[in-house]
């Protein structure tokens, strides 16, 4: 089948798998359905040949084998899915948050920012009503106060009139397109400013909440909530943890227990927890900027009081600086309240897909099962192999790195998300795993252990325990994006994962050929023209200066020529001149003519030749 073929027939089932969920009350994403569609492929499970071409009946099979899944509420694989697809569809980065929303902005401020800077020179009316809509761009623009509270419209036209008066509008209508535009944005950073210093002082401020006590309070509530969830997630991924290693010493102790069941809660616990922990380090990030905000707030502040002291008037270039920092400063704080309540949304939605936890193992349930079982948190596991590490002599052909010996021992790339690459595949369980044990290097790659042994079993055959945990991600598709095995399984990567360029694609990148161009010199040339370096040009040059030496130069003045202008002659000098006369003589002699007889023989066979000389004699000539 060709690839178009394929993707025909993937788009078909999709679209089919969509339709019965609908009617089965379940409205499910495109990404969803497609990511379950290929997970059920892959599972080998369920008997499907990648190589041949799917029958009809083949298809009706894994149409309803994909709806069977989907409509599973009890499934914890599928409320994993559904979380990282939740978590790929809708988390974004800082820049990439504050970049989208300066873009929506951007959008709502476009039909006012047209209206002004398209407005040509008119009567003084007209000019009044663009002055209007610059305050209402400035109102929208700062985010202080909305255009329908008339003490911020007064607060924003009083600040405007200080630095823009109505009289520049004549000269603002004269400039082009993009300076009107540049000089919209510099006013609007301005009248912030001066808006903030005036609420500073206990002037104004309508509709300018105080953010920076907002966040101070806020921060610490959600960081804490953040934090609440991870420990609580923790806590289970430990307590499956214990139970699954206490289920493989012991089958016959848990018979009633599905293994595969917990399994999957133990992959959603640890899903969830690293999304949390995502979350939580953009909340503390968050809490540190506006920590410095904060300072660098109050410190211009208090330069800003210093510079106007009561002064009726301050010159602009020493006040106007200080208002644009304030009101870049204060978009800082805006910024922060965006991502705060972004990672807050984020926390809150994702919590949903953690509740089938408790419907199939309630507390109560865990309880009665981890009788006797000693519970251990991941710190307790690194802490009892901290004095054990990898023995480097064991091992001739592997490559081991340790914290004292490799440079950025932090910052290294490590495979399975940190976890021990050897219980994966092997036990089926995310132990974490431990640095001081060894990281083994192999085929450019990474991995972690939880011990010593596992470290030993697996350096033995790594790409046997690699394909060991491909072959368990086939079984338990959610481990996909658990483990980071994109490079493995690119086209079940999720779609929303193209925003990124640092995730892998469902689909192959289109290639292009490409070509860039620098310059040979980009500094300036340092070439010494003066520079020399034949040695018999130098001593031209050294002897033609000695002789220069011994040159003098004389000039003479007389009383009479001074003061006069220089005048100079020049004369030409006698030549000599000669001439040379000849006589032409000339001397003819008789031109030879001599003729011969009897070449080419007669009727006697001798030949007589005869020699005549018809030549003129010499004194006839």
């Amino acid at each position: 089948m060709s690839g178009e073929q394929s993707q025909s027939v993937i788009k078909r089932i999709i679209r089919q798998v969509g339709l019965e969920c609908a009617a089965q009350g379940q409205t499910l994403s495109e990404t969803l359905v497609a990511f379950m569609v290929k997970a059920v492929v892959l599972d080998p499970r369920n008997h499907f040949n990648m190589d041949r071409v799917l029958t009809e009946k083949d298809m009706q099979e894994l149409i309803q084998l994909c709806v069977t899944r989907l409509l599973d509420t009890t499934n914890p694989s599928l409320s994993t899915i559904k979380m990282q697809v939740y978590f790929d569809m809708n988390y974004a980065h800082r820049d990439d948050l504050l970049s989208e929303q300066e873009h929506i902005l951007e959008g709502k401020l476009a039909p006012v920012v047209r209206a002004i800077t398209e407005a040509g020179p008119g009567a003084q009316e007209e000019r009044e009503n663009i002055y209007q809509k610059i305050v209402t761009y400035v109102l929208l623009r700062s985010g202080l106060g909305s255009p329908t509270d008339i003490d911020a419209v007064r607060e924003v036209t009083a600040a405007l009139q200080s630095v823009f008066p109505q009289t520049e509008m004549i000269t603002f209508i004269s400039l082009s397109k993009k300076d009107k535009e540049q000089q919209l944005k510099d006013l609007a950073m301005l009248v912030t400013g001066i808006r903030l210093y005036n609420t500073q002082c206990q002037k104004g401020g309508s509709g300018i909440d105080d953010l920076p006590a907002i966040l101070n309070k806020a921060i610490p509530s959600a960081t804490q909530t953040v934090d609440e969830h991870l420990n609580s997630c923790q806590l289970l991924a430990h307590r499956y943890t214990a139970l699954l290693e206490s289920q493989q010493e012991d089958p016959h102790r848990y018979s009633q227990l599905s293994t595969f069941k917990l399994k999957e809660a133990l992959f959603n616990a640890r899903q969830y927890e690293g999304f949390l922990c995502i979350l939580l380090s953009d909340a503390i990030t968050n809490a540190r900027e506006v920590e410095s905000l904060g300072v660098q707030f109050e410190a211009t502040m208090r330069v800003l009081k210093n510079t106007m002291q009561d002064k009726t008037s301050v010159e602009s270039k020493d006040v106007f600086p200080l208002f644009m920092e304030l009101s870049k400063l204060w978009t800082g704080f805006q910024d922060a309240k965006l991502l705060l309540s972004f990672l807050t949304n984020m926390t809150d939605n994702l919590q949903q897909f953690s509740e089938i936890q408790s419907q199939l193992f309630p507390e109560e349930m865990l309880t009665s099962l981890l009788e006797g079982v000693t519970v251990k948190s991941d710190e307790e596991r690194i802490k009892e192999t901290m004095g054990t590490r990898v023995n480097v002599s064991d091992f001739k052909n592997q490559e081991w790195l340790f914290p004292e010996t490799t440079d950025n021992f932090d910052e290294l790339l490590i495979q399975y998300h940190s976890f021990c690459a050897h219980s994966i595949g092997v036990k089926g369980l995310t132990l974490v795993g431990n640095p001081a044990i060894g990281i083994l290097k192999h085929k450019e790659k990474c991995y972690i252990f939880s011990s010593k042994e596992a470290a030993y079993i697996f350096a033995q055959d790594p790409d046997k325990f690699i394909q060991l945990n491909v072959e368990k991600a086939k079984e338990y598709p959610e481990l996909i994006q658990l483990l980071e095995l994109h490079h493995q399984f690119e086209y079940l990567v999720p779609h929303a994962q193209t925003r990124n360029a640092n995730k892998c694609l469902m689909k192959p990148l289109p290639k292009r050929d490409s070509s860039t161009q620098t310059d040979t010199h980009i500094l300036p040339p340092t070439i010494v023209r003066s520079y020399e370096w034949n040695e018999w040009e130098l001593r031209r040059k050294a002897i033609k200066l000695a002789n220069l030496r011994r040159k003098l130069t004389h000039a003479m003045q007389t009383d009479l020529s001074r003061m006069r202008r220089e005048n100079f002659t020049q004369v030409y000098l006698p030549k000599d001149v000669s001439t040379q006369t000849k006589r032409d003589n000339s001397s003819n002699v008789p031109k030879p003519q001599i003729f011969l007889k009897g070449l080419r023989g007669g009727s006697s066979p001798t030949t007589h030749m005869v020699a005549v000389d018809l030549t003129r004699p010499l004194d006839e000539t």
